[in-house]
């Protein structure tokens, strides 16, 4: 556009110094023109004195009129000269502009193609560091992906080896509970076939002793009928007497049963609380436990009978932990305590 600009303006300047100089020239072929005599040749005639000074006279004012208006004409074309030189001038000036102006735009020009070059190899090298950075990333994110994929691919090992572990030990514990078990019929089973054993053999000595005696009594009664009459009345006292002695001993037999029982019991809560793992809240409260043993003490049952349920589920945990509890000599001791209530205090 400046271009374009600055070729209008050249040939505008042109055709002003064309018209200036044809102008100039037009006004000196004016001047230099000089009036041709008209109408034809005559012979000489007298003239009158009169009238040739009119004539005269009236060519002198066309001179003078001439003259003047040449000099109008002059000072028209100076002064039109003059317009035209200074608007040769102010389009010089204005071409001086344009030309700086092109200059300065073709060196804006040259600083935009530059910057436009610099901006352009920046965005490049921006492109190439963005192309790079996300290509790091990209590999960083599928390292990321493998390191999590692997981590995930242990952690479930790990799980899988730790359930198989759990699965072992719980086939184990299992294992150890059924031959416990199997071991506690055993010895049970063991117990009670002792028992009856010991049981028979007191039978059959409670029944010989029993004939025995029935045989002695029958041969003092045999020795006694004869002294049967006159001894009824000491008879009868002494075997009043035997009555009250016989009933003498019952209590004191029961009064042992339950004294041991009672000694047994608590040392089974003793046992107990050694066992027992005891929590900070447990402080206050207290569980009723049933326990149900063989002969020679082992658990076969531990029941919840009362209490706060979490001292009840700890004081059931520590009884299994015991297992096997210590059993007196006495029959009748065993008995009671094969089937036990118990209350446990956590301290």
């Amino acid at each position: 556009m400046k271009k374009r600009e600055y070729s209008a303006a050249f040939i505008i300047s042109l055709l002003m110094h064309g018209s200036l100089v044809a102008m100039l020239l037009w006004g000196t072929d004016f001047i230099m023109t000089k009036p041709k005599p008209s109408g034809n040749i005559v012979q000489a005639v007298v003239v009158d004195p009169a009238l040739v000074n009119q004539q005269a006279q009236r060519i002198r004012q066309q001179r003078e009129a001439a003259k003047a208006a040449e000099q109008d004409r002059l000072k028209r074309l100076e002064q039109q000269a003059d317009a035209l030189e200074k608007m040769r001038q102010e389009e010089e000036q204005r071409l001086r502009q344009l030309k700086a102006d092109k200059l300065k735009a073709e060196k804006e020009a040259r600083e935009a193609e530059q910057e436009r070059q610099r901006v352009a190899a920046e965005r490049a090298k921006a492109a190439e560091e963005k192309r790079k950075a996300d290509e790091a990333a990209r590999i960083a994110r599928e390292q990321a992906a493998k390191a999590e994929a692997d981590r995930k691919a242990k952690q479930e090992a790990a799980a899988k080896a730790e359930a198989e572990r759990q699965r072992q030990i719980a086939e184990q514990r299992k294992a150890e509970e059924a031959k416990r078990q199997a071991e506690a019929a055993a010895a049970k089973a063991e117990a009670e076939r002792q028992a009856q054993i010991a049981a028979k053999k007191k039978a059959e000595e409670e029944a010989r002793k029993a004939e025995a005696a029935r045989k002695e009594a029958e041969r003092k009664a045999a020795e006694a009928r004869e002294q049967q009459r006159q001894q009824e009345a000491a008879l009868n006292d002494m075997f009043a007497g035997l009555e009250a002695e016989s009933e003498q001993r019952g209590g004191a037999r029961g009064q042992f049963v339950a004294d041991e029982t009672q000694r047994y019991g608590a040392i089974y809560t003793q046992m107990i609380q050694q066992n027992l793992l005891v929590e900070q809240n447990f402080i206050g409260k207290e569980c009723v436990i049933r326990m149900r043993l063989s002969s020679n003490g082992l658990v076969l049952d531990a029941s919840e009978d009362g209490g706060d349920s979490a001292v009840c589920r700890a004081a059931k945990a520590a009884v299994v932990k015991v297992s096997q509890f210590p059993m007196p000599e006495d029959p009748a001791v065993v008995e009671q305590l094969r089937n036990i209530r118990l209350t446990v205090s956590p301290q």
